[in-house]
């Protein structure tokens, strides 16, 4: 079985096709990451994964069931999936506490449980205790971050979906919430599928790479598509920020 399955999709946005017949399995477990240019459609795959946008063509499978099947499959598909925005998309009225309790109001938990889960999901991404009673606007950047991570863990999903999960945070934080991801997909056995423009982060914690070009899908292992001779994948991985990622896997550390 696999954990999503995408088989001949084609999104357009008007006459302007984004996604041309794209074909990708992701196994459970499995980390997946994915990259492309300025345009390629990387979020709207994500978006169409978790049932947020219609395709014009071909089939999505997560967790065996149609995102945009009928309304009961849905529901179920929303319990066994969580969600990182590139923002975090926090409620701001809310503290991160209510806002991790979200889902599970939505679940239909009792209000005793709910505290109680919400205190362990806020610890279990590595924020302090009294972060939970903190409004958004109250956090740092990374925090926020941990907030919406706490959130999509809610539910105790089979796969989480996440939305440039580093975009803005300073080199040590990035390093540090990959870490965290990489350490919760271990331990909870998660499948992860990450869009990202960060090399650093594909190298510490993707086990393969989906790299969208030319409206369709290249997959592989970072070490496999270094060795794809097209330009964009070329200048990608062998660019500056290609051969600077490439040392700082060498050195074991990220650099400012």
């Amino acid at each position: 079985m696999t954990a999503v399955e995408i088989t001949g999709l084609v999104t357009r946005f008007g006459s302007h096709v984004v996604h041309d017949g794209v074909d990708l399995a992701i196994t459970p477990g499995e980390v997946m990451g994915i990259v492309g240019g300025s345009g390629s459609g990387k979020s709207v795959l994500l978006r169409t994964m978790i049932g947020l946008r219609r395709p014009q063509g071909g089939t999505v499978r997560v967790l065996g069931i149609d995102p945009l099947g009928a309304r009961p499959a849905r529901r179920q598909l929303q319990r066994r999936i969580g969600v990182l925005f590139q923002d975090g998309a926090l409620f701001s009225s809310l503290t991160v506490a209510q806002n991790v309790e979200v889902p599970m109001r939505q679940a239909k938990l009792p209000p005793t449980l709910r505290g109680e889960l919400a205190a362990v999901k806020i610890g279990m991404v590595g924020l302090p205790a009294d972060a939970g009673g903190k409004y958004p606007a109250q956090l740092s950047g990374g925090m926020r971050k941990r907030a919406g991570l706490a959130r999509a863990l809610a539910l105790d999903p089979a796969a989480v979906f996440l939305d440039e999960p580093t975009a803005g945070l300073d080199p040590i934080s990035a390093a540090d919430f990959d870490a965290l991801i990489g350490r919760l997909q271990k331990a909870l056995g998660l499948t992860v599928v990450m869009v990202t423009h960060d090399l650093d982060s594909l190298r510490a914690i993707c086990d393969r790479v989906a790299a969208l070009v030319d409206a369709r899908v290249k997959v592989g292992t970072v070490e496999s598509l270094m060795d794809d001779p097209h330009p964009w994948i070329q200048d990608y991985f062998h660019g500056v920020r290609g051969r600077a990622a490439l040392a700082v896997a060498a050195n074991g550390t990220r650099k400012a």
